[in-house]
């Protein structure tokens, strides 16, 4: 199975808006982790589109699938997408990073659709894990996704969960990899080397798989999989790149934090929209 014309059309519009408001909201906040936040533009469309069981009409609902960012920092891309599906208000993105504004710099989970506060890496797997035991212990068939990235993949807590899930045959967990193999300081295979990733994870028990994070085809093709292996949780290693859409920042791992001058959003609004024609 793979997307129709019109769905992958549907995609993509959402990915370069939600690159357009992340460029948009850094610049106005004055804040950090663009790169981080353009990684991952292409597979948040897809997820929330058609893969999530989500519901801006009732974000709150038992049955929901639930969706965790561990990689809090980046927020600023799922709040974007959140807004654009209809659960807050767009114009609360104006307000990302401002005193007295609707939106944090980290994702909270005060936000209608946000699961869970996420920030420090390490946390978000653990999390997940307990939401896919409650579920499991509630026989509930809800799903449970977390985004990781490769700071959260050299954090000994998501080792653990990632043990603990394998161990206990979680097959309603799904670890999505965000990996674009840069991280704060560098790049990963420098600070430490998690290749081959897959078969590490697959040694814990999980079932695993690894596609191209902005080919939008190979990221539907890859979710509808899910459960990768009845009776293990899955991860999915999505390969993408740091700052995607945007010719001085990708691969380029000082956009974790860099700001931008108006200059650069600028060239970099252009970039995108030039991108995606």
């Amino acid at each position: 199975m793979k997307l129709t014309e019109a769905e992958l059309a549907e995609c993509r519009d959402l990915a370069l808006k939600i690159r357009r408001h992340c460029l948009n909201m850094v610049h106005k906040g004055q804040s950090g982790h663009i790169g981080s936040m353009l990684s991952m533009a292409d597979i948040l469309p897809v997820l929330y589109t058609k893969i999530l069981n989500v519901s801006p009409k009732e974000p709150k609902m038992p049955e929901r699938d639930r969706f965790i960012l561990s990689k809090g920092h980046g927020g600023a891309a799922v709040l974007a997408t959140l807004a654009e599906r209809g659960f807050f208000p767009l114009d609360w993105l104006g307000t990302y990073y401002q005193d007295a504004g609707k939106l944090s710099g980290h994702i909270s989970h005060h936000i209608p659709g946000v699961e869970f506060s996420t920030g420090s890496l390490g946390h978000g797997l653990p999390v997940a894990c307990g939401m896919a035991l409650a579920a499991k212990r509630d026989k509930a068939l809800h799903r449970v996704f977390c985004m990781v990235s490769d700071g959260d993949c050299d954090a000994g807590s998501t080792w653990e969960a990632i043990m603990l899930a394998g161990q206990h045959h979680w097959d309603n967990l799904v670890m999505l990899v965000d990996y674009n193999q840069l991280q704060a300081l560098g790049g990963s295979k420098d600070i430490i080397n998690l290749n081959p990733l897959a078969p590490k994870l697959e040694q814990f028990g999980w079932a695993a798989l690894d596609a191209d994070g902005h080919d939008q085809q190979a990221v539907y093709k890859a979710l509808i999989r899910l459960p990768l292996c009845a009776g293990k949780p899955s991860a999915i290693i999505f390969h993408t790149i740091k700052g995607k859409g945007v010719s001085f920042m990708e691969n380029n791992y000082k956009w974790h934090y860099g700001g931008l001058t108006d200059t650069m959003l600028n060239r970099a609004l252009k970039e995108v929209e030039e991108a995606a024609l």
